[in-house]
């Protein structure tokens, strides 16, 4: 970051310690990162958020270290499908608040639970503002996309039935409930005329759309 004249986002806000975020096996976002090895089998979650030329973008994906189970690859799938569904919805005059239905319905299909408590939020000159972006269905977000609009929808899917967390003594380290493994991914988007721009596409992708999900991308 330093070499390329950015700040790390997470550095020092609201007291948060580190440059990034890494989230292993059950816990759901902003873990702290620790002298704890990366073992075979595991999934991390790295968060980036970074502040370049007055504006800050946000992006995170999860990744299999090794040789991981089924119910890791089923996890990591719906998470990024969930995703996926949503970024599809981004449109000039669609309600923010639709988008937590898409999520929803990929989630419960696959026999996973939504968290409800952490949600997608408008990102620029400031790293959160409006407007809130829930992943759950029947909320009560407001506003309808307009095109100019950039925001984060991100959200964090855990295995089975519960979308419980609790917080670790740090303040800061979400994990699930039942212990759980838990997986997300995000992505800044533009609303534009005809539809969305993904600010944190990957180099070389279609910047018009989100990838068919591929395991290959995200394996280490």
């Amino acid at each position: 970051c330093v070499d390329r004249k950015i700040y790390p986002s997470p550095l020092n806000y609201y007291r948060f310690p580190k440059s990034v975020c890494v989230s292993a096996n059950e816990v759901i976002c902003h873990g702290i990162p620790d002298g704890r090895p990366i073992e075979d089998g595991d999934i991390v979650n790295l968060d980036i958020s970074i502040f370049y030329n007055g504006y800050h973008s946000d992006l995170n994906e999860t990744f299999f270290v090794g040789n991981c189970d089924e119910d890791s690859h089923r996890l990591v799938k719906t998470a990024y499908s969930a995703l996926l569904a949503a970024s599809q919805m981004i449109r000039p005059g669609t309600f923010y608040r639709d988008l937590g239905n898409s999520i929803h319905a990929e989630a419960v299909k696959n026999n996973c639970a939504v968290v409800t408590t952490y949600c997608g939020h408008g990102v620029g000159q400031l790293f959160h503002g409006p407007p809130k972006v829930p992943h759950y269905k029947k909320n009560k977000a407001v506003g309808v996309m307009k095109p100019g609009h950039v925001f984060t929808i991100e959200p964090m899917i855990n295995l089975g039935g519960n979308g419980g967390d609790k917080t670790w003594p740090d303040d800061w380290t979400a994990v699930t409930r039942d212990g759980k493994r838990s997986a997300q991914f995000e992505h800044t988007f533009l609303v534009t005329e005809t539809g969305c721009e993904v600010l944190t596409a990957r180099v070389g992708t279609d910047r018009s759309c989100m990838p068919p999900y591929d395991p290959a991308m995200f394996q280490l």
